[in-house]
């Protein structure tokens, strides 16, 4: 377990970068680290390492604090970047190194620690959608303040078919039974995207509404119902008071 003396400095945080976006996205919005880096406090000591490259930024106890991104890649394909990088996520969580798993990220750590991921049976899920939360949820230091329903941006086609042995389910919703879940005491997976903006929301849906009209889906409803949400993007600033508030 991680061991800190009091202290006034800026908690250590790595954000563990797993891909990128598309390429209309990155020039209006920036990348997925860029996303995190507006969301997370800028009270924190940030470093972004490039886990798709192959850069693991040493021990995991070095960090206070860890966050994964998404990505357009798939935890199924078991890459070797990413095998890595779950192996190495599998060590801070032992550690009790504080993280926080955002959809690819979500999959990561739950395949790493033994549960299961892969394409979600009813394809796509993607767009503005609400987050049922469960009893669980209610004293869970993240997710305690939060309505028991609330919005949030979604885009994934696969999931978390299976949690780890010993995780602790916090939200779903009808088209995603594992929307949310804690491993530990500090390790959360989160399979829609705290780091959205509304604007990067829509602009998804515009680049993907051919995929999505070949799929059935109405890419009109779901740019129209686009929506902020914050109660979601909360996530990232609740995880950094977390993570500051642990080292002093």
């Amino acid at each position: 377990m991680q061991q800190n003396a009091p202290t006034n400095r800026k908690a250590r945080v790595v954000v563990l970068k797993t891909g990128t976006t598309y390429p209309d996205i990155r020039a209006r919005f920036g990348d997925f680290d860029e996303w995190f880096l507006r969301g997370l406090s800028d009270e924190l000591d940030i470093t972004v390492a490039n886990a798709e490259a192959g850069e693991l930024p040493g021990n995991p106890e070095d960090w206070d604090g860890i966050v994964v991104t998404g990505s357009p890649a798939m935890v199924s394909d078991r890459a070797e970047w990413s095998e890595n990088a779950g192996r190495w996520l599998v060590k801070a969580v032992r550690s009790e190194v504080p993280v926080l798993g955002v959809c690819y990220g979500h999959q990561l750590l739950a395949h790493a620690l033994g549960g299961e991921a892969g394409y979600h049976p009813n394809g796509r899920e993607t767009g503005t959608h609400e987050v049922e939360l469960l009893p669980e949820a209610a004293s869970d230091v993240l997710f305690r303040e939060l309505p028991e329903k609330f919005p949030a941006q979604l885009t994934h086609r696969q999931s978390v078919l299976r949690l780890p042995e010993g995780a602790v389910l916090l939200g779903r919703n009808q088209f995603e039974p594992h929307q949310a879940f804690r491993i530990g005491p500090c390790a959360w997976g989160v399979q829609f995207h705290p780091e959205f903006t509304d604007a990067i929301m829509s602009a998804y849906l515009k680049v993907q509404a051919p995929d999505l009209t070949r799929e059935g889906l109405d890419a009109e409803a779901l740019i129209a119902g686009v929506k902020p949400a914050p109660d979601a993007s909360s996530l990232l600033s609740r995880f950094s008071r977390f993570v500051q508030d642990r080292i002093r």
